[in-house]
């Protein structure tokens, strides 16, 4: 038998809040147990690693992988934990470690107080895996209980967020209320003046740029990710966004009423959230002071439609929406250079930001572009995808008939219009109530009327087209399919259905994420 003295002894400690307060699991508890166990068998320990604070329903932990990468480098062949709990809570990643990850590595396994060793052949090993699934429904129970009282301190209006809205800070006497943050309350409500004034979010996202007005990112120690130098604008304050001036100008939270529950995780197991739809979400009113009168709140979310109003579009490109830039993450646009009649592609974050040095160019020609991506896009689907699989998975996407594209078209255009009918009544009571002078309500009046006739018109034209309904059989199915591996002619239907993304580096490569999984 292998002496005790040969294994090299790391000792695993972890502690989350789901553990309650029992003095048996605390650090000191654990670590306490685990060293008098390796004293009393005269182990040789070498290492110790501590997780605190880290749920055992993933393992994504700090120590844990330092502790796997020695396992790997050879620096420690056995592990010590209290019980399994502390190894892990999850069933599924608990026992591939203690049924194949250690034996194919060597690694000897300990459970002290459950009795589990893995060198040794105990009925303890057999019922390891009922344990670890009981320890997972520990673990959900836990999860359950947490989200329960969430909820309740949500509709109780308490705020129970970790991290405050820009221009709040908690209550120093109590963690669940928020009062207002001095130092950014005022940059909070030059945003809602500036909004006030008709401007657009890009405009205000420069204005405070240039004024050198701290991002709230740079409150919260956030690592700006540019290439700063002496003549671009200091790191400390970073650059505005559009997004994050909508959000702000969009947060009821202005106005004294804490609005939670915008996500919700996926499962207790993964960190991964969801956002959830308006009428979800948890709204109680008048819970803190306001930064921003509830008037102006409204009036303003009155405007911001004509903040997001882009002009259409003259030239069709097959790739456009696919784009993005591989370095920065952001959109990539295609642009017409009206003196060489040719297009190139252009980072939009570089060339919205580019005089604070974010990003860069990644400039290619369009139609070389389209054309190195399509001859990819055809030889993966020869190579990768046979015919038969390609039909069961085209059988599954669902396909629109223009009626009911145009039907959509229409009850989105109404919709709209009777938003803007209810701005037009809105401002008309904003100018008897002295918020806006006649001149405003003059000119903000006259927009939303043009706005009202440009989409009844088109509702018009909408009405007045014939349509053909197109029902695909399975013979147009497999026309489908032809068309789908040849790419002869490709439409940007047939794209989209092929292609989710597409990032451009700065060094010309392109990677395509694919809508379908390579078949080898």
């Amino acid at each position: 038998m292998v002496g005790n003295n040969s294994f090299k002894v790391g000792i695993y400690i972890r502690l989350s809040r789901d553990d309650g307060n029992l003095e048996s699991d605390s650090i000191v508890s654990q670590r306490s147990l685990l060293n008098q166990y390796v004293k009393e068998n005269n182990y040789n320990l070498i290492e110790e690693y501590v997780d605190d604070g880290y749920t055992g329903t993933n393992f994504d932990r700090p120590s844990f992988k330092r502790m796997i990468k020695d396992i790997e480098l050879g620096k420690i062949n056995m592990i010590i934990t209290k019980d399994m709990s502390r190894l892990g809570r999850d069933y599924i990643g608990t026992g591939e470690l203690i049924e194949k990850y250690f034996p194919n590595n060597n690694v000897r396994y300990i459970a002290i107080n459950d009795g589990i060793d893995t060198f040794i052949d105990n009925t303890n090993n057999d019922i390891a895996p009922f344990k670890a699934i009981m320890n997972d429904m520990y673990a959900k129970d836990i999860s359950k209980k947490v989200k329960t009282s969430l909820h309740s301190r949500m509709k109780e209006g308490l705020y129970v967020s970790g991290r405050c809205p820009f221009g709040y800070m908690k209550d120093p006497s109590n963690k669940n209320h928020l009062v207002i943050n001095g130092e950014q309350v005022d940059t909070v409500k030059l945003i809602f003046d500036l909004a006030l004034n008709g401007n657009t979010y890009h405009y205000i996202a420069q204005y405070l740029t240039e004024r050198k007005i701290k991002t709230p990112a740079s409150y919260y120690n956030y690592i700006w990710n540019t290439k700063c130098s002496t003549e671009c604008i200091s790191q400390e304050c970073g650059v505005w966004v559009d997004t994050t001036i909508k959000a702000i100008l969009t947060n009821q939270i202005y106005v004294g009423d804490t609005v939670q529950g915008k996500t919700k995780k996926i499962n207790y197991k993964l960190k991964k959230t969801v956002k959830n739809k308006p009428n979800n979400f948890i709204i109680v009113e008048n819970t803190h002071e306001a930064i921003i009168d509830r008037d102006t709140f409204n009036y303003v979310q009155t405007l911001l439609p004509k903040n997001v109003k882009r002009p259409e579009k003259k030239r069709f490109y097959l790739l456009d929406g696919l784009l993005y830039c591989g370095d920065c993450k952001h959109r990539i646009t295609v642009r017409y250079q009206t003196k060489t009649g040719r297009s190139y592609t252009t980072c939009n974050y570089y060339r919205t930001y580019s005089k604070y040095h974010v990003c860069t160019t990644h400039t290619n020609n369009y139609e070389t572009l389209e054309n190195v991506v399509l001859d990819n896009i055809r030889e993966v689907c020869k190579s990768y995808l046979d015919k038969n699989k390609i039909k069961d998975s085209i059988g599954n996407i669902e396909f629109e008939d223009n009626t009911l594209k145009i039907k959509k078209q229409i009850e989105s255009l109404e919709l709209s219009n009777n938003r803007l009918t209810e701005n037009l009544d809105k401002n008309y009571m904003n100018m008897l109530k002295g918020i806006i002078d006649e001149e405003q309500y003059i000119r903000i009046s006259e927009n939303l009327k043009q706005e009202i006739e440009s989409n009844k018109s088109i509702i018009d034209n909408l009405k007045n087209e014939q349509i053909e309904e197109n029902k695909i059989d399975n013979k147009q199915i497999e026309k489908y399919i032809n068309k789908f591996l040849s790419l002869n002619n490709p439409t940007r239907e047939l794209i989209i259905n092929l292609v989710e993304k597409i990032y451009i580096y700065q060094d010309k490569r392109a990677d395509i994420i694919f809508a379908f999984k390579n078949v080898t």
